[in-house]
């Protein structure tokens, strides 16, 4: 069973910031490099970022690069996603997953980007 719970998600503007986090088992944290994907509503999953145990690997998907940070505090087994210039395409469930595919990932938190 994955033990990945997601927080943070709500309502905000386009141009407003939100940040992401995600509490996993330390299983899974100390395991896989973890990762975000979404999902549009009406659309499949896509990538957004992964990030390795020690933050030597960092991938964005072009979409989010430059607006989206990922980072991990790999003490308290949290991975996060601060997001910033926020468009209304960003609108989307937003799940962490040890797997870019996002087969593995918790039950997500909504964000939607609107005015």
């Amino acid at each position: 069973q994955v033990q990945l719970v997601e927080s943070g998600g709500g309502l905000v503007e386009p141009g407003g910031s939100l940040r992401l986090s995600c509490t996993a088992s330390k299983y899974l944290f100390t395991s896989f490099p973890m990762t975000w994907v979404r999902q549009a509503p009406g659309k499949g999953l896509e990538w957004v970022s992964s990030m390795n145990f020690n933050g030597a690997t960092i991938d964005y998907a072009d979409f989010v690069r430059g607006r989206f940070t990922i980072s991990r505090d790999n003490v308290n087994n949290t991975l996060f996603l601060q997001m910033s210039a926020l468009k209304p395409e960003d609108t989307a469930m937003y799940y962490c997953s040890t797997d870019r595919a996002g087969r593995n990932r918790g039950k997500g938190t909504l964000v939607t980007v609107s005015s």
